[in-house]
This record gives C-alpha cells, sequence and structure tokens, in this order.
C-alpha cells in the first residue's frame, strides 16, 4: 500500500469525529462531469456556455433552453454511488463520520446511505414551483415532463424550478451555518475531488481547527501547503482501503 494512503487509513482508524468535504471529483467516478476539467461541462460546446445557463438570469429569461440543458446533463437518477459514497456511507454508520459537507447536486450520497448531508448546492431531488410552492419529484422533472415542467397543482401551472443553488443565488444560510459547525469542531477533515476554487464554498475549510487536515484530489489546490496530508490519487484507489 502507497505510504500516502497507510497513513490516511490510520489516521481514518484513529479520529472519532470526522467531517468529509466533497466535490465533483466524488461523483465523476460515478460517470458524472465535473465542470474544469479538459472532458467537464465547461469545456463542451453548447449555444450558451454552461455557466450562463446555470445562473439564475438565465433560468428567468430562458427556462425552455434552461431546461433542455439541466435535463440533458444533470439528471443522475439513473447513476449508482461509487465505492467512495458507500465507504463513507459505512464511515457514518459506525458513528466516525459526523457529517458530510457536498457542493453536489446529485443526491448519491443519500444513495448510499449517508444521512447526515449537508448539500451546499442544493439537490436535484427537490424541486418546487415558483408560484405556489408546491413540491414535486425529480422523477416528475425528468422523466414525465418535457419543455418547461408545470406545477401539477389545479389552475396553477408555475415553473418547477430545482432547488439547485444556481450563479446569482445564494447559498442558504442554515446549510452554511451546519457546515461551518461541522467543520469547526471536527476532529479529522477530509477534503477530497474539489479544485478548492469556488467561493464561498472552498473558504469553509478556514474554519477547520482540529488535527487532521487531509486533500485528496488528482490535482494540486492552493491549500496543499496547509494540509497534513496531500493525496493526489483517484478517491476510489484510496476510500477503498478503508
Amino acid at each position: 500500500m502507497d505510504p500516502k494512503i497507510r497513513s490516511f487509513v490510520k489516521i481514518v482508524q484513529e479520529s472519532n469525529n470526522i467531517v468529509f468535504f466533497g466535490g465533483a471529483g466524488v461523483s465523476t467516478e460515478s460517470g458524472i462531469p465535473d465542470f474544469r476539467s479538459k472532458d467537464g461541462l465547461y469545456n463542451q460546446k453548447y449555444d450558451y456556455p454552461p455557466e450562463t445557463i446555470l445562473s439564475h438570469s438565465f433560468f428567468v429569461s430562458n427556462p425552455e433552453e434552461f431546461f433542455k440543458f439541466y435535463r440533458d446533463k444533470m439528471n443522475s437518477l439513473n447513476v449508482e454511488p461509487n465505492i467512495t459514497h458507500i465507504k463513507l456511507a459505512k464511515l457514518e454508520e459506525e458513528g466516525k463520520l459526523k457529517a458530510i459537507v457536498t457542493q453536489n447536486i446529485d443526491g448519491l450520497h443519500q444513495k448510499a446511505g449517508s444521512k447526515n448531508v449537508l448539500e451546499l448546492h442544493g439537490s436535484i431531488l427537490r424541486n418546487r414551483c415558483v408560484e405556489c410552492g408546491r413540491t414535486h419529484t425529480a422523477e416528475y422533472v425528468f422523466n414525465e415532463t418535457t419543455g418547461i415542467p408545470r406545477c401539477q397543482r389545479k389552475r396553477c401551472e408555475g415553473i418547477v424550478k430545482p432547488e439547485v443553488v444556481l450563479y446569482e443565488e445564494m447559498l442558504d444560510e442554515e446549510v452554511i451555518t451546519k457546515a461551518v459547525d461541522a467543520i469547526a469542531n471536527c476532529e479529522t477533515l477530509i477534503v477530497a475531488g474539489t479544485s478548492l476554487t469556488v467561493y464561498p464554498a472552498s473558504g469553509l475549510i478556514n474554519y477547520f481547527r482540529g488535527n487532521n487536515l487531509i486533500l485528496i484530489n488528482k490535482s494540486e489546490t492552493s491549500f496543499d501547503s496547509r494540509a497534513d496530508l496531500v493525496i493526489n490519487e483517484s478517491l476510489g484507489e484510496v476510500f477503498e482501503n478503508l
């Protein structure tokens, strides 16, 4: 076993208050593309740049084009959790992992069995009418509608918006508060699958006061010099050893 992975396993075994902070790289091994790699969404060709399509103003002004992209690229209903999701759920079941803070919106942590998941950017699994507030399932949005999904409430027909945080929108304050509290009070913080370039999410690491800061990412990050352990391997190769 690689010495760094051996150190990772030892830290996890000896820690009883762990928080996991994850980004898009956690789900890429399930087949979900990230945003910024050479094969990521930002490097694919559409009529509009993905960061424009995934903005609040674009959703309001051009909802049909928004949902065309959203159904094409954000549907993870048939995607299965990978070894990292599964191992994290097991750590939580054992009482070692206290919280997962994720930038992902795919719901794979919950699908793997994790309970305390703090979703900084929301989730495709929650959808709400912008007019009356009625909730709708992801299955309804992705599988039962075409074009702009409309509210099922009689005489409403408002647009059903996914409860994901779009560009130009604020993060949920309650989720942020819980994430800060979890990170500030944990013994070991595992940061994985994220380039740590997206603020304010990446700034949450500044609240960590514990003993072990572990960074797992294929490429370097600006936080590497602050970490106690840096592993530049795929998450699956690391977590399969737990």
